[in-house]
């Protein structure tokens, strides 16, 4: 009996202890904030950590965004609230702004920022540079979907990773394992909330094409939200009301926060930088209390380790509340949906029609009436004689004496009050109209309403049109409320400990609590003694009771008492003045704590130049310095093929008799077929006794499951890789490589360290570059380590989202689609009536290219002079002899026998290379 009482002493021991280090793991709740307001909105309705934007390098330059004179007064108010505060850095950074970066980061080290979100290697490694601890978070724009892109976020130096959006439950549970495999410890954020883009974060590059605005570079012009048409083998497919084919509803992940939490996911993160303060407030409550709940209904007793860490609900999960969701539509809705958080639906994902808030579905319109009013008495104001104006008024107006009034009739699904705002959906967007709501009449089970007069064109609506709540005035008075007071209204707990005996002073011991979750590891402490000495007590001593009663009152403070030990001697007493004194001083010592900034680590004579890579000439085969940029252009220029058909390859091939090519590349949707264009090369070869290299494409995104696909890539044998991502560079280690354009290589510092560190061949340059970007880079860096894509279809849009399945099927995925991918030329036709070119890969993802082929051709000449050697020309959906057409110009155009104008011209290509406008060249403010 003895024995078996110590074994279940000791098991139960050790479940509390496992109890406590997984209990641990309440994530953090993290919301946006582009303005004090939506910061405070923030704070005040239960944020962990705001991430907001400065004047430049951020994704939202929309946003109204601080500025580097606010990080102060912000960082002191944010931590005097026990809240972190992150700063975004998240686009990518060009050459000539890595000295304005490098002062940013100095700024917003010493006013003691938590952390920096940065998409752009090397301000990652110029942050490690000037500070070994200052925290770095992997910006989903990094797009990381896989153990090894989290790895690769670990060699950098970064501290936490935003994983992409597109990553299901499924994936994070084996990003999880295969972490804990290779002994990687890496705090995980995902987006729980908010707008989706329907392509994977910083690999969108539709606003540069369309628009001359880069998604890097914070200036998306959302041309996902806009209609298209599809086009499928040339004949417009019927879609009825559906037009917003890349149009995401809304993320709402509040169904699966039990899950997000068992897959041990530190952060949630709400998107909106660009959003009101209310929509922050509203989100940020719902959330916090939604995740409040589940850390509550946790299981408590009576647990292993191993159904802790596995526990989740039958049918998973969180259910949220018909106000909960009421809420969540109210702030901003395009309809809510759990993204891709439980695997791929394509008929979900995107319903397509509409772009638009609607907020809360009311229901359809049943039928319009009128209602008769009765005519003005004669004794109303507006008909008195005294009253000259109101009678001129009158006459002007021409009022019957009898009019109508239209009322909708609807059965509404959700309570509708007088003054909330509606909009009337016809199945037009461009046709909606709305108004606000004048009366409400309920008669069983309809609901009769009323507008002003000539707020709604009563002409234009239709039965069966649906109606959206767009506006609760009601509810957004609520929400103001929560952050527009004054005084603290969100508090923190914090934790007391009193000791003391007789004839000595009362002293306390104040811990606060890291974030909401009551069970997070202690932060700051602070100690104080009351001057006056306890004295025996002969009545109403100093119970727990009375002390808890004196220290809960904490009023105007940011704090709440939420556990206070009493350890004191004997029956002791003290006047409540001095109990009050010695409150505001563990008050006052904590808000100092708090508002302390970080002590973060800065090298005084750290400078983004130390990272520049030297610039020695590369060698020639007989030991010669080969060119240089400053040297007379003598090396020869390489033009390089990128096709995606094997009759284009040929051509290609035959190409190279006159372009003296050594290299081609292919990019095919089915990776078995690498084999043929293999085969394909090798016989010529022999034909032509030439030495043509096949370098071949991967998909640009791999998931965990999908090294299958690597695997069949390898073994077509080819020459090299052109690797697009994190997995491909470990993959392929060891292999002949060249980093494309997907690496997003912008900057010296992000070429030398792929260039360094993984021994890539060359890099693509980032589409994002113009000419003089793409210049200073030559200039900044090795000429020889970079190729520039001269000539292609801008791959717009590369996206999880598959159009094919969504529209010319009704399968959810790959597994019941039929293919409509396999057995139809399908593009997407914009406003313009440019038609852009849809296509699929490997992984069942699509890539939107634009229908008309863009070339720097009058660049080109600039370009060589200062160092560039390799070009590359990419084809898409061109004919063989559209592709010698294409090679023999650009052979020309080297010769001299033709210019960059009258390339284009003759080609009918659009004269473009890179971003024109929106490259945040902003004086530093």
């Amino acid at each position: 009996m003895v024995a078996s009482a110590q074994s279940t002493a000791s098991i139960n021991s050790e479940l509390a202890s496992e109890r406590v280090a997984n209990t641990s793991t309440c994530p953090e709740l993290l919301a946006p904030a582009g303005t004090w307001d939506c910061a405070k909105a923030a704070v005040e309705n239960g944020a962990d950590a705001i991430y907001f934007g400065l004047d430049r390098f951020n994704a939202r330059m929309r946003a109204h965004n601080f500025t580097v004179d606010d990080l102060p007064a912000l960082m002191a108010f944010l931590h005097g609230r026990g809240v972190k505060g992150y700063v975004t850095l998240n686009t990518l950074v060009f050459p000539k702004e890595l000295k304005a970066a490098a002062h940013y980061l100095r700024t917003m080290i010493t006013a003691g920022v938590d952390a920096a979100i940065v998409q752009d290697v090397g301000i990652c490694r110029l942050i490690r540079h000037l500070s070994p601890d200052f925290p770095i978070h992997a910006s989903t724009q990094m797009t990381v979907t896989s153990a090894a892109g989290v790895a690769f976020a670990e060699q950098l130096g970064c501290n936490l990773v935003v994983l992409a959006r597109e990553c299901s439950l499924k994936e994070i549970h084996k990003i999880q394992r295969q972490l804990k495999k290779e002994t990687i410890q890496m705090p995980l954020e995902t987006f729980v909330h908010g707008a989706l883009c329907v392509a994977y974060s910083g690999q969108c590059l539709t606003s540069e094409s369309l628009g001359g605005r880069s998604a890097n570079r914070g200036e998306c012009a959302q041309a996902c939200r806009m209609t298209y048409d599809l086009v499928a083998d040339g004949q417009d497919v019927d879609l009825g009301d559906r037009s917003y084919l890349l149009s995401p509803q809304d993320l709402s992940g509040l169904p699966v926060i039990p899950d997000l939490i068992q897959a041990g996911v530190t952060s949630l993160k709400i998107e909106g930088r660009l959003k009101t303060p209310e929509y922050v407030a509203n989100v940020t409550r719902t959330y916090r209390q939604a995740l409040d709940k589940v850390m509550e209904d946790l299981p408590e007793s009576s647990i292993t380790p191993e159904t802790f860490l596995r526990f989740r609900r039958p049918e998973a999960s969180y259910h949220p509340s018909k106000e909960e969701r009421y809420s969540l539509e109210m702030a901003f809705s395009r309809g809510l949906s759990t993204g891709w958080f439980q695997g791929i639906d394509n008929q979900s994902l995107v319903h397509a029609r509409f772009g638009k808030k609607r907020g809360a579905y009311i229901g359809e319109v049943v039928r319009i009436q009128t209602k008769q009013q009765k005519s003005e008495p004669k004794n109303h104001p507006r008909n008195n004689p005294k009253n000259k104006r109101k009678q001129s008024e009158n006459r002007r107006e021409n009022r019957p004496k009898n009019r109508q009034e239209f009322q909708l009739v609807v059965r509404s699904q959700i309570a509708i009050k007088p003054g909330d705002g509606i909009v009337i959906d016809s199945g037009n967007p461009d046709e909606d109209q709305g108004g606000r709501i004048y009366g409400v009449e309920q008669r069983q089970q309809e609901t009769f309403l009323s507008f002003g007069r000539n707020d709604i064109d009563m002409g234009r609506v239709r039965v069966g049109d649906r109606l959206w709540k767009t506006s609760d005035p009601e509810l957004d008075k609520t929400i103001r409320q929560t952050y527009s007071a004054e005084q603290p209204q969100f508090k923190r707990g914090i934790t007391l400990e009193i000791f003391g005996v007789e004839g000595e002073g009362l002293t306390a011991i104040a811990r606060t609590l890291t974030g909401q979750c009551a069970h997070d590891q202690q932060g700051h402490t602070a100690q104080a003694t009351t001057a006056t000495p306890l004295i025996v007590a002969h009545s109403n001593p100093l119970t727990t009771e009375r002390l808890i009663k004196q220290f809960s009152r904490l009023g105007n403070t940011p704090f709440e008492l939420t556990s206070l030990e009493n350890h004191l001697s004997g029956d002791v007493m003290l006047p409540v003045s001095a109990l009050n004194q010695l409150r505001r001083d563990l008050v006052g010592q904590l808000m100092r704590l708090r508002e302390q900034p970080q002590p973060w680590t800065l090298n005084p004579h750290a400078s983004h130049r130390d990272l520049l890579p030297k610039r020695e000439p590369e060698r020639e085969p007989d030991g010669a310095p080969a060119i240089t940029s400053s040297d007379a252009p003598t090396t020869e220029v390489q033009l390089i093929s990128l096709v995606r058909t094997l009759p284009q390859l040929q051509a290609a091939l035959n190409a190279t008799t006159t372009t003296k090519s050594q290299t081609l590349y292919c990019e095919f949707e089915d990776p078995v077929r690498y084999r043929d264009a293999v085969q394909q090369v090798k016989d010529f070869n022999t034909a032509e006794r030439s030495q043509i290299q096949l370098i071949i494409a991967p998909p640009r995104i791999t998931k965990p499951s999908e090294y299958y696909i690597l695997k069949q890539v390898r073994k077509a044998g080819a020459d090299g890789y052109l690797v697009r991502n994190y997995d491909q560079l470990a993959f392929f280690s060891g292999d002949r490589c060249i980093g494309d354009f997907s690496l997003n290589v912008a900057n010296p510092i992000s070429a030398d360290y792929f260039k360094t560190e993984f021994g890539l061949e060359r890099l693509s340059a980032s589409y994002d570059l113009n000419v003089q970007q793409l210049q200073d880079l030559l200039e900044t860096a090795p000429p020889q380590w970079f190729e520039i894509t001269i000539h292609q279809h801008m791959p717009m849009f590369h996206m999880e989202h598959c159009v094919f399945c969504a529209f010319l099927s009704e399968g959810t995925d790959f597994t019941n689609c039929g293919r409509p991918c396999d057995k139809h030329a399908v593009k997407l036709r914009d406003r313009t009536g440019t038609e852009h070119v849809l296509q699929a890969d490997a992984g069942c993802r699509n890539t939107v290219f634009n229908g008309r082929a863009q070339t720097g051709a009058e660049f080109m000449n600039r370009l060589i002079e200062k160092g560039a050697r390799h070009f590359r020309i990419e084809f898409l959906d061109e004919t063989p002899a559209q592709v010698t057409r294409t090679l023999q110009a650009y052979q020309a155009l080297l010769t001299g026998d033709m210019n960059g104008a009258e390339l284009w011209r003759s080609l009918n290509l659009s004269s473009q290379l890179g971003v024109t406008r929106g490259t945040l060249e902003k004086s530093h403010r």
